[in-house]
């Protein structure tokens, strides 16, 4: 099996995964890259994982369902061009002989979901669109913080071996917010340094791993007391709770330049 993030846009990547054979695509906001990597290795596309309404994430589903006949899967309370199958939590799809488990994620979008393969050749696999990246999570577009609180919380609790497939390349712009709100985080101000020189040579940062994220992501660190303290310093935030200290975050965050 093969993992690639197709470039897309400006800093999208279009997730596809391919056996030399058969092959799934995940968010293709744009059909053109995805056909010209299927042409290139002879794949047929099987299969098109949806995690929620976004253009850049579904403008390409209409073409590529109708250019390969590819089985479209999206999130049950979104607008996803039908048609397709929906899915929410509980809910468990087999596509190239793998077997992924649906969570709800709500937060960035109201029915916003993640695929979570327990074992993609000996560790897990998770696709989660636009809720977690590295060392960030996304805007709060269409639901509350407490949402985007707990569903990044659940995808914390993953496994830590769980490679990350993060939808957009904005690793380096998170990470220097992270290292503004914990700048004492010495795996933080490591891990950086690796991705910017992946990215000077033109690489992906990405996947991550949620091991990783756990210690330099501030959004998934709203218990450790050096981001609790960054957060009451900007805002008055309750350092005893962790959706206060979480928005207060966020809010940071989309402020921060």
């Amino acid at each position: 099996m093969k993992l690639i993030p197709l470039p897309a846009f400006q800093d999208n990547y279009l997730w596809l995964l391919h056996d030399g054979r058969r092959a799934l695509v995940v968010d293709p906001g744009d059909a053109s890259p995805v056909l010209a990597a299927l042409d290139e290795g002879g794949l047929q596309l099987e299969a098109i994982l949806v995690t929620h309404h976004h253009p850049d994430h579904v403008g390409g589903v209409d073409a590529l369902r109708d250019a390969t006949g590819a089985r479209v899967f999206g999130p049950a309370r979104e607008r996803i061009p039908e048609p397709l199958q929906r899915l929410a939590e509980g809910d468990a799809i087999e596509v190239l002989g793998l077997r992924f488990e649906v969570l709800d994620v709500p937060g960035h979008t109201a029915g916003h979901i993640a695929y979570h393969c327990p074992d993609f050749e000996g560790a897990p696999l998770l696709f989660c669109g636009d809720t977690l990246f590295s060392g960030g999570c996304g805007r709060l577009f269409e639901g509350t913080a407490a949402q985007m609180h707990d569903s990044l919380g659940k995808l914390a609790a993953l496994p830590g071996n769980t490679r990350v497939c993060c939808t957009h390349e904005y690793t380096l712009g998170n990470l220097k917010f992270a290292t503004a709100v914990e700048p004492g985080n010495s795996r933080l101000i490591h891990y950086r340094q690796q991705c910017e020189q992946r990215r000077s040579r033109g690489e992906p940062t990405l996947p991550s791993t949620i091991a990783l994220e756990r210690e330099v992501n501030p959004f998934l660190r709203t218990r450790v007391p050096a981001v609790t303290q960054a957060a009451h310093a900007y805002n008055a935030a309750d350092e005893r709770d962790e959706v206060a200290v979480f928005a207060a975050l966020r809010q940071w965050k989309n402020e921060f330049r």
